[in-house]
């Protein structure tokens, strides 16, 4: 072992870490919009650094249109659809990837289903056209249905016996109410209610062009791609859905615990939530900030509370999630069961304090300095680029919304941490959730307010 005399003066004597550089300058690759005239909105961002392409087709309806009669159908569209075409079965599509060095994924979440694919650029319109194969000519094989139909069984049955999964449902129960985003994911009876035929009708009825957003970063020259976009999407016609109408989410006065029972649990996971905002509403770059330092970041007041103080959890972590229609603010973590109680009166504590007092400067410059790094980091490669404009493209951000973002938070005070905190962290009307066992933290659960108890399935056992 080296002798600490045997290093380097610097070494030795250095008694504080160098300071950061200035910040480098994002260079924001040349962007295009067009509309075909099928209505599909085509978004290009030219990034020659390395010859390869990254694609994805995004459609404006996911498990929130189908929610209330069939919950999770979405999700389920979207698994399926990748597995045939009128012209290609699973393993053709398969050979297809493989010989363009490509991958292929497909998603849907509440808001929007998902089509993406990337790979090398010389096979841009390889890629291209297989993506609209399954767009425009998926079959849904029924033996591929059955075979994810029984995956679907088994990976329901691991989210029932998952502490944080029952509480993320629990939360979304409680603050959204009759509206499609309270439903999280089906039930093993509703999933064994899916027809193939229900597949296709969501499948006709909302992947269609006037309805989606296609974006494409990547090796290529914007008019060459704009030519294969247009040979490829061109003629693709269909009616556009009905928009989605929903009530209004619930709400709530004063704090109830909704507690669900898991039986010989050792920890408990602890959530706080309420509702919030999307990223339209003009105060989302304040409460994006006074988040990072509530709890959204690693050296936040909540690590540094009851992680490095106390030492009740490993990490805590605070969230503003922003969909389309409606945003939530989320506090967790996951405790030891004796300590349940002490985590939420902390969580509060400092909740309250980040809505009275003014933060410091230095809690202040190090926030400020973290998400405008982060956001430097998410933009620097193909697949960050892609997921940053579909934020802006989907959520109908302003203009200028990427370019401007690392300003506008540097921009930002004090004053602006305390208002965003007292309008968007609802303290006296939060809604608390806590999956564990009812012997070892029903107590403590009353402390906070009314309780409701549920089993793992969500049903209400409360006396």
């Amino acid at each position: 072992m080296t002798s600490p005399s045997a290093l380097p003066a610097s070494i030795v004597t250095r008694a504080t870490p160098p300071g950061l550089t200035a910040e480098r300058p994002v260079q924001w690759p040349k962007r295009t919009e067009r509309q075909l005239s099928n209505g599909l909105q085509v978004v290009l961002a030219e990034s020659r650094e390395f010859p390869k392409i990254s694609a994805q087709l995004y459609f404006r309806s996911g498990n929130a249109v189908v929610a209330h009669r069939a919950p999770g159908l979405a999700e389920m569209v979207a698994t399926v659809v990748r597995t045939g075409t009128a012209t290609r079965v699973s393993r053709r599509i398969e050979e297809d990837l493989r010989r363009m060095g490509a991958g292929l994924g497909t998603h849907a979440g509440a808001d929007s289903s998902s089509i993406a694919a990337s790979g090398l650029a010389e096979f841009s319109s390889g890629i291209l056209e297989l993506m609209a194969d399954l767009a425009r000519n998926a079959s849904f094989p029924e033996d591929e249905f059955e075979r994810e139909r029984r995956q679907r069984f088994e990976e329901l049955k691991i989210e029932r016996t998952t502490p944080g999964f029952l509480a993320s449902e629990r939360l979304r129960r409680v603050l959204f109410g009759a509206h499609p985003y309270a439903v999280v994911a089906p039930t093993e009876d509703q999933v064994a209610a899916y027809t193939r035929e229900q597949l296709q009708e969501f499948y006709r009825q909302h992947y269609v062009p006037g309805d989606a957003l296609l974006l494409v970063v990547g090796d290529f020259a914007t008019d060459a791609m704009l030519e294969q976009i247009d040979k490829v999407f061109g003629s693709w016609q269909a009616p556009r859905p009905a928009p989605l109408v929903s009530p209004a989410p619930p709400r709530h006065s004063g704090r109830h615990v909704h507690l669900v029972h898991m039986p010989g649990t050792v920890q408990t996971q602890v959530v706080i939530g309420n509702l919030a905002i999307t990223r339209r509403d003009p105060d989302w770059y304040r409460v994006v900030l006074a988040n990072a330092i509530y709890g959204g970041a690693f050296h936040s007041r909540l690590v540094l509370n009851i992680r490095e103080q106390k030492g009740y959890t490993y990490s805590p972590r605070s969230g503003i999630n922003a969909l389309r229609q409606q945003g939530y603010f989320t506090v967790n973590a996951a405790v030891r069961n004796d300590v349940a109680a002490a985590t939420l009166t902390e969580m509060f504590y400092e909740m309250d304090r980040m809505r009275s007092i003014p933060v410091t400067p230095e809690e202040l410059d190090s926030a400020r300095s973290y998400l405008t790094g982060v956001f430097s980091l998410g933009v620097a490669t193909q697949d960050g680029l892609l997921g940053q404009l579909s934020t802006v493209y989907l959520d109908q951000m302003p203009e200028g919304y990427l370019e401007t973002y690392r300003e506008r938070i540097r921009a930002l005070t004090a004053d602006d941490v305390v208002a965003a905190a007292r309008r968007h962290f609802d303290s006296a009307n939060a809604q608390i959730i806590l999956v564990g066992d009812r012997a070892q933290i029903g107590e403590q659960a009353a402390l906070f307010g009314p309780v409701t108890e549920y089993d793992a399935q969500g049903a209400v056992t409360t006396p």
